[in-house]
């Protein structure tokens, strides 16, 4: 490199002050000395740039193994934010890391650490966000068994009568998904709210089956319908057998759209989660404990505690006005005809 730059700077001054004839013999043997194609040799000879030759200051810049694995800790530390607003961050969490012992940088490497641009931080860390990007998963759509299931979108309801419901299953498992532990199946009817549910001590396709019918026998109507999300615990043979059996309309949301089940997405955090908690609950005894809760849960829920549905919604210029019926309490709601007193002696 150094005398490539200097043949250049060599010949590019000769070149610059020869005439027209002299030129190109010049430049013949520059291409035969150099290897460069012609056009590229006319413009390097004839600009007074010099090609930048690294430096020990440059030579710093080069960031090792060291570097790139301490700017990964604090990338994750920092919950995977950008390179620009790392960048305003970094000596604030090498400061703190090295404080609490989370991070032991020797002196050089921290002050390269602490040199890299914005730019550099997201180019060194191109290929470690590849890695750590994680897709959706796949869901297999395309099967016969799901092909079979309506989808029904949250505009598609249209006012139905009682007894359609959406249902979903609730995890009681903390923090980790692993290991066996009690699910909550949870049903909410959408034209009157009438919301019910019921532990399970494992998340099983046949004791769902089970379940359902415990709580059609205490409902004040006719289950009509079921509609679930795509979990392999609602679409299956089991429950699609169990539906035509008794012949209930069994339809499906969308993949990855919450907001076709609206409904019971909202009872699972507002009654659900609020009672029970995000706690891990395992075994006999914590289900037998979740589904005394549930039991006691659904009287306060269904006859005491009132709701109120939405009674039109229209758009003034940015503004959307939403009007409601007056709050009525679930168990002498108009839509059933009659009030179900029989059901305060549970």
């Amino acid at each position: 490199m150094e005398a490539r730059r200097e043949l250049i700077e060599a010949v590019g001054d000769r070149y610059r002050k020869s005439e027209r004839t002299g030129k190109k013999k010049i430049l013949d043997e520059f291409v035969e000395l150099a290897g460069y194609h012609r056009k590229h040799a006319i413009r390097v000879l004839t600009s007074e740039r010099r090609i930048k030759v690294p430096t020990p200051e440059m030579a710093a810049r080069l960031y090792d193994e060291a570097v790139i694995t301490a700017l990964t800790i604090i990338w994750e530390a920092a919950d995977r934010i950008c390179g620009k607003r790392l960048k305003a961050v970094l000596t604030t969490f090498v400061e703190s890391m090295e404080r609490n012992g989370h991070l032991r940088l020797e002196s050089a490497v921290r002050d390269r650490l602490l040199k890299m641009s914005a730019a550099t931080i997201d180019r060194v860390l191109r290929p470690i966000r590849a890695l750590a990007k994680q897709g959706r998963r796949k869901v297999s759509v395309n099967t016969p068994l799901r092909k079979s299931i309506a989808i029904r979108t949250y505009d598609d309801w249209n006012n139905p009568p009682p007894g359609y419901f959406e249902m979903d299953l609730v995890a009681h498992c903390g923090s980790s998904v692993a290991g066996s532990h009690v699910h909550s199946l949870v049903l909410t009817d959408i034209a009157s709210g009438w919301t019910e549910a019921a532990a399970l001590i494992v998340r099983e396709q046949i004791l769902i089956t089970v379940t359902l019918d415990e709580i059609q026998s205490r409902l004040p109507f006719s289950m009509l319908g079921l509609d679930v999300d795509n979990d392999s615990a609602f679409i299956n043979e089991v429950l699609l057998s169990y539906c035509r059996n008794r012949k209930l309309e069994l339809t499906r949301s969308r993949a990855y759209k919450k907001n076709d089940q609206a409904w019971i997405e909202q009872k699972n955090g507002a009654i659900v989660r609020k009672l029970v908690g995000y706690g891990r609950l395992e075994g006999a005894e914590a289900t037998l404990i979740l589904a005394d809760l549930h039991k006691v849960a659904r009287l306060y829920v269904n006859f005491f505690q009132p709701s109120f549905k939405l009674k039109s919604k229209t758009r003034e210029g940015s503004k959307v006005v939403k009007k409601y019926h007056a709050p009525v309490r679930q168990y002498h709601h108009k839509i059933f005809g009659f009030c179900y007193i029989r059901y305060y002696e549970y």
